[in-house]
């Protein structure tokens, strides 16, 4: 089990400066002043310039190694920022279907672009019901929509989509990961898990997806695509390619809407943020109440949903019959029972998430504050001493994990030990409330880029595309 991270500390731990008991008044001194300029704090270094506006909902983009920021709009459009001009130009229009969470959902260029041209996309297609994860071409920045691969096909709802995911992102390795949300409504299970198990309600039952081992849906992915457009399966996926009733795609599973993640490429964890159920308060008869989590992966893995939530914390068992509960589940032997499992019956264990909260105010980490919540995860930052940039971000923000809100308006950066537990948490600029980040991405130069969904659910006039920078010296 996780344990509370400590609240003191405003730098990571191997920047404080360690006590001194006994020194003489000069060094003293000078020890101070280096404690002063040690715990400045990083966010006042840290500057918001616009890239782009007049956007129509963009929710994913990329940076290329050139610097180019390709994004896309939920509705088709994908696009380029060129930072040598400042201006933006389309490069395509992709026909999707527009449901309530459908669209084009996830962006990821290849590791070799800049050589092939390879742009992935999660994305719906009218008529079909299923999200593909897809390659394209693109040529002298046009895409070429008969270049189109498709990778993956994650089936969808009648008759409206939602808890679709889709991230997208490569690891060190050439490996591309994409997240699936479990496809599942909540609106009959009082802000509880859907465990809904009667006949005619299967798409209120979270265990024919999330907790199905042969499915798809409600968890991440991990392939590593081939020129021809295929696909093999790497190694360390959850399930070994021929295991019965799995899918060896599946590197991650328990999840509910893992709409953003990222994979560091240093260590090679994942890292993602999981949008959680709506129950205000537990109950002594379903569950704990509603939580959003976040998490990391250090190799393959269960985490839980829709059986267990925050720090393994159990549901029960329900019969939406009778409206009767049943005993809690084991996190360390999850079993799925349901007529809906097409997978295996015994799972495996339940991992906690490192950072979990509430609609009302957390006493273990006040600093994300109250209301509604819609965690996500971007980048991991490490400072490279040997680039040249004045816009990287400064060493205080060495080996941070980004974690950000899309309802709550803020991107914090967060400190993780050896072992799991978040240390330090705290916002990356004093004040700052952002407009429904949506996707964060570290470029080339050091610097954060990120998407503003913009103020309203939908059709904002507000959103835009903005770089997030150190500030410049001042001459």
């Amino acid at each position: 089990m996780l344990v509370p991270r400590n609240l003191s500390p405003t730098v990571p731990d191997a920047l404080c400066v360690p006590p001194v008991i006994r020194f003489e008044r000069r060094t003293r001194a000078a020890l101070f002043c280096l404690f002063l300029v040690l715990n400045v704090r990083a966010e006042a270094r840290l500057q918001r310039t616009v890239l782009a506006t007049q956007l129509h909902e963009p929710i994913a983009l990329d940076v290329a190694s050139n610097g180019s920021v390709y994004f896309a709009e939920r509705r088709g459009a994908v696009k380029v920022y060129h930072p040598d001009s400042g201006e933006t130009s389309t490069v395509g229009q992709l026909p999707v279907f527009t449901g309530p969470e459908d669209g084009i959902l996830g962006l990821a260029l290849d590791p070799g672009f800049t050589t092939n041209g390879w742009l992935f996309l999660f994305h719906s297609t009218p008529g079909v019901l299923e999200n593909r994860v897809s390659r394209f071409t693109l040529t002298n920045n046009t895409l070429d929509s008969a270049s189109q691969k498709i990778l993956l096909r994650v089936p969808t709802l009648i008759p409206k989509p939602n808890h679709s995911g889709g991230c997208l992102g490569f690891d060190a390795a050439g490996n591309l990961y994409a997240s699936t949300g479990d496809y599942t409504y909540a609106d009959k299970s009082d802000g509880f898990a859907p465990l809904d198990r009667r006949p005619g309600h299967e798409l209120n039952d979270s265990e024919r997806t999330a907790a199905n081992t042969a499915d798809f849906r409600g968890k991440i992915l991990r392939i590593h695509p081939k020129p021809d457009g295929g696909y093999v399966i790497p190694p360390g996926n959850l399930f070994p390619p021929g295991t019965p009733r799995t899918l060896p795609e599946i590197y991650v599973m328990g999840c509910r809407n893992p709409f953003r993640f990222c994979v560091d490429p240093q260590s090679g964890w994942l890292w993602w943020g999981d949008v959680g159920p709506d129950a205000l308060g537990p109950d002594p008869t379903r569950g704990p109440a509603g939580f959003d989590e976040f998490n990391v992966a250090r190799s393959a893995g269960n985490f839980g949903w829709p059986y267990f939530s925050a720090d393994n914390r159990p549901y029960q068992a329900y019969d939406f019959e009778v409206r009767t509960n049943g005993p809690a589940f084991d996190p360390l032997h999850p079993v799925n029972d349901s007529p809906n499992n097409t997978g295996l019956r015994d799972l495996p264990p339940a991992q906690p998430a490192f950072l979990w909260y509430s609609p009302g105010p957390s006493s273990r980490w006040p600093e994300v504050g109250s209301g509604a919540r819609s965690a996500m995860a971007g980048p991991v930052y490490h400072f490279d001493p040997a680039l040249v940039s004045t816009r990287k971000l400064p060493v205080e923000f060495d080996g941070a994990v980004f974690l950000f809100d899309w309802e709550r308006g803020w991107i914090k950066a967060g400190w993780i030990d050896p072992s799991g537990r978040l240390q330090t948490l705290k916002p990356i600029m004093d004040g700052a409330k952002f407009k429904r980040p949506i996707c964060l991405k570290l470029g080339p130069n050091g610097a954060l880029y990120l998407i503003e969904w913009g103020s309203n659910w939908s059709d904002n006039l507000d959103a835009a595309l903005v770089r997030l920078e150190a500030v410049a010296p001042t001459p």
